[in-house]
């Protein structure tokens, strides 16, 4: 009788071990479904299934594309509730100045109905309540990026890509704190997320197909926010904002790079069909951002803060508000938004003559073209790495 028992136990043990590979097997094939990965390092795991992220031979296989970018992670830390790094108990005049210009964060002063009906100190609260909105966006950004770092980690099969998106994962949580910080500090709490910005970030982080995430948050919210940033540390008054821009900076030239290092292995790579739907969705993702620049219904409550109705305000921007010439005129400035964001993609072959015409609607594209290659913003954020690391050598010498 025990002998019985002790052979059933065996045969349940080798059904179970036969059953474990061919489940490791179907989920191996099924892993590399709609991955669109032309390139080893950015090779992806289904992420319902843990079995191919041990695969034993995985662990052998690092490549060394990202090993400087992490190698370099201390040059560039910082602890945003350190006040050796900033200080948000640095005061500023909420109700007398504007925190930024409001020729480039407040469009709704551009609108001259709106603008006459208010006065000095109503503009500054204007400025500053929409500038307020600005960084709330870029808040629930940061949140989304470090969401979806953190679920690059659980896909990304190569080891050095995986520790890569191990570090960013650490870096955006130290941007929403420090954001958190800075908001808390000068408005004491966000605003809620934009309904198209939320259904983006669903839309990027909640899929399981990599170039939407390395594309969509590494490429085109990375740019937007470089772009944003430098356009803000340019014309801020607030000496606070342009630390926190800095050092956040620091950190997001290297974002970038890993989504940049992706394009240029992958895209000239892809397949016809491959590239149309990286190029359709890219440019599908431009259009709703680019299109909600100015978006009145989603700002209610900084118009009811001043006074004013947000319905007069909508009627007032189809009235008096080229929205295409503005988006135009801004595009001209190197460190605009959307122009960086266009830069990107441009210089990355996903906007090609299928594509081109939509975009030069709104900027030239052969100037855009003979621009170098290098990230918007990149010389702030050289100046950021420096200063951290003098903070950091003093402190380690301390």
């Amino acid at each position: 009788m025990v002998e019985l028992k002790q052979r059933l136990d065996f045969a349940r043990i080798v059904a179970k071990d036969q059953l474990f590979k061919i489940k490791r097997k179907w989920q191996l094939t099924r892993s590399g479904k709609n991955s669109m990965n032309k390139d080893p390092a950015y090779n992806a795991a289904n992420p319902s299934h843990f079995i191919p992220m041990i695969e034993e031979d995985r662990y052998i296989e690092r490549v060394d594309s990202f090993d400087k970018m992490i190698s370099a992670t201390h040059k560039h830390f910082w602890d945003p509730n350190d006040k050796a790094y900033i200080d948000f108990d640095e005061p500023f005049d909420m109700e007398n100045e504007y925190i930024v210009d409001p020729r480039v964060f407040c469009m709704e002063l551009r609108v001259p109905s709106v603008a006459n009906k208010l006065n000095e100190q109503q503009k500054i609260k204007l400025n500053n309540e929409s500038f307020r909105w600005v960084l709330s966006q870029i808040l629930h950004g940061e949140q989304g990026a470090l969401s979806l770092s953190a679920s690059l980690c659980h896909i990304l099969k190569d080891p050095g890509a995986q520790e890569y998106a191990a570090n960013q994962t650490r870096e955006e949580a130290r941007h929403v704190t420090g954001f958190t910080n800075y908001i808390k500090a000068r408005w004491g709490s966000p605003y809620p997320v934009g309904p198209t910005l939320g259904r983006i970030l669903e839309q990027i982080v909640s899929s399981d197909v990599v170039y939407k995430k390395i594309v969509g948050m590494q490429m085109m919210i990375e740019g937007l926010a470089m772009g944003a940033f430098g356009m803000a540390h340019q014309d801020t008054n607030d000496p606070l904002l342009k630390t926190l821009l800095k050092y956040t900076m620091s950190d997001e030239a290297f974002h970038h790079k890993f989504g940049k290092i992706w394009a240029d292995r992958t895209v000239p790579k892809l397949s016809e069909s491959e590239r149309y739907k990286v190029e359709d969705w890219s440019a599908s993702i431009f259009k709703d951002l680019l299109f909600n620049l100015v978006n009145p219904w989603e700002k209610k409550p900084i118009y009811e803060s001043v006074g004013l109705d947000h319905k007069f305000v909508a009627d007032a921007f189809l009235n008096e508000f080229d929205r295409d010439s503005v988006i135009k005129e801004e595009m001209l400035q190197s460190n605009n938004i959307f122009r960086v964001l266009c830069k990107t993609l441009l210089k990355a072959n996903i906007i090609t003559k299928r594509t081109k015409k939509m975009y030069a609607e709104f900027v030239d594209m052969e100037e855009l073209n003979a621009e170098d290659d290098e990230v918007a913003g990149i010389e702030i954020a050289n100046e950021g790495i420096a200063t951290l690391e003098k903070i950091n050598q003093a402190k380690k010498v301390a």
